[in-house]
């Protein structure tokens, strides 16, 4: 998989599912997003190259190439570094659950301001959570 993304290396692996019927789910992102063509594109290579490896005699599997989808928690950092900006809910170890814009990423932790309140009574919080202390981090749909 990894020779197949090095060609283009605005994307990048995030996930390998593989089900016990030979069900094979890659899930590829992007820095700038990822098309339905390029899923496309990267599907027909790595059928090619599963199907030659030999892996599933008689090609007894099926494979499907798409990005994770806005449902499925972040998994890599440059995942938090593309949705920077946008409003996350994040769950740490401890259960504490904080909902807000993701406004920085750095190495080892995030920065995710939490509104708490309205009008007079207002409040911005500014969290500071590192990696090692999250369970999952959501991207959240505003309208």
């Amino acid at each position: 998989m990894n020779q197949i993304l090095a060609a283009d290396p605005a994307f990048f692996l995030v996930d390998i599912k593989i089900k016990p019927v030979n069900n094979i789910r890659v899930y590829v992102d992007g820095d700038q997003g990822i098309t339905i063509e390029k899923c496309i594109s990267i599907n027909r290579a790595l059928y090619k190259t599963i199907s030659e490896s030999g892996l599933f005699p008689g090609d007894d599997f099926s494979l499907e190439v798409s990005s994770p989808g806005l449902d499925e928690p972040l998994k890599m950092h440059r995942q938090y570094v593309k949705n920077s900006g946008r409003t996350v809910e994040v769950i740490q170890n401890d259960g504490k659950r904080v909902e807000g814009l993701l406004k920085q990423v750095e190495d080892s932790r995030i920065f995710v301001v939490e509104e708490k309140g309205k009008n007079k009574k207002k409040e911005v919080v500014e969290h500071i959570i590192p990696f090692d202390q999250i369970k999952t981090t959501k991207i959240q749909i505003v309208f």
